[in-house]
């Protein structure tokens, strides 16, 4: 069997790590395989190993490019924080899209992506989030009530005081006194997998040190524990300004790193800035079948 040589880029965003392939131009995996190739080539200690893989991919509307991610375990996701600014700064650097402002087309519609620019490279990017939903039938999330806001769900037969919302994906968060004394590996696959949320659920523990600053952990749907996440900063700044425990603009302290978040009114409806850099690690050459 011949083999197909695709190249790519290591990226991380504040330790979120991705592999990006360029199909700007054409297609290097077969649409077909893209889950099961991505669930392959992310094992850690079996292969190049990340926390998911990231297609540039010409636009379909009207956009400047279009952004898919695929979860570490195959499965495609709606939008990624980390991800899109590791997604801009390949773009820009490899001149795929050469503007400092860049429309990305994401399956949580369009995210316009403002560049930083140092010496010709991407240093630092800041990314419109859009506006957050907490209408439980868009998040979505399978309970009586129409919204999710600092409720008690039964998880494993304990209570579990959390609010429910998506910024393009879902998410639920719980304030916690002390995140360093949440156990994770027990607690995030519970609520991910939860019959309450049908398509599952990213899962973030936050510790408030003040109005402006947070610590917080994530257990990322598909992926697990991840060293930060985007949008989970996101949608945690948004909840505790939602229910009055932070104010606009808040610091959020990962264990990959720093974001800073800042929240928007619009309508009655509240969105977010997200701002933060990302870093080639290394490229590299796959060797597949074909």
């Amino acid at each position: 069997m011949s083999k197909k040589t695709i190249l790519f880029s290591k990226m991380q965003g504040l330790g979120n790590d991705y592999i990006i392939i360029d199909e700007s131009q054409s297609e290097c995996i077969e649409e077909d395989k893209k889950g099961e190739v991505t669930a392959e080539i992310c094992r850690r200690g079996f292969s190049v190993g990340a926390d998911g893989v990231i297609f540039v991919s010409p636009p379909q509307g009207e956009g400047d490019i279009r952004f898919r991610i695929f979860n570490a375990d195959g499965s495609e996701a709606e939008m990624c924080g980390n991800g899109i600014r590791c997604f801009s700064k390949f773009v820009y650097d490899n001149s795929i899209f050469r503007q400092d402002v860049i429309k990305v087309e994401t399956l949580a519609g369009i995210k316009t992506v403002e560049l930083d620019i140092e010496k010709g490279q991407a240093v630092s990017m800041k990314v419109d989030m859009g506006l957050a939903t907490f209408k439980t039938d868009q998040i979505p999330m399978d309970v009586v009530e129409d919204e999710f806001i600092d409720l008690f769900l039964k998880v494993e037969g304990k209570p579990m005081q959390m609010t429910a919302l998506s910024v393009g994906n879902p998410h639920a968060v719980i304030f916690v006194d002390d995140a360093g004394q949440v156990n994770l590996d027990k607690w995030g696959p519970a609520i991910e997998n939860h019959p309450s949320f049908p398509q599952r659920t990213n899962v973030h523990f936050v510790e408030i040190i003040s109005s402006r600053e947070i610590i917080m952990i994530t257990w990322e749907r598909g992926a697990g524990p991840t060293l930060a996440c985007g949008t989970g900063a996101t949608s945690c700044v948004i909840a505790g300004n939602k229910l009055e425990k932070l104010e606009e603009n808040v610091l959020v302290h990962l264990p990959g790193g720093e974001l800073e978040i800042r929240v928007y009114q619009q309508e009655k409806e509240l969105g977010a800035f997200m701002e933060g850099d990302a870093k080639l690690v290394f490229d590299g050459i796959m060797l597949m079948d074909h």
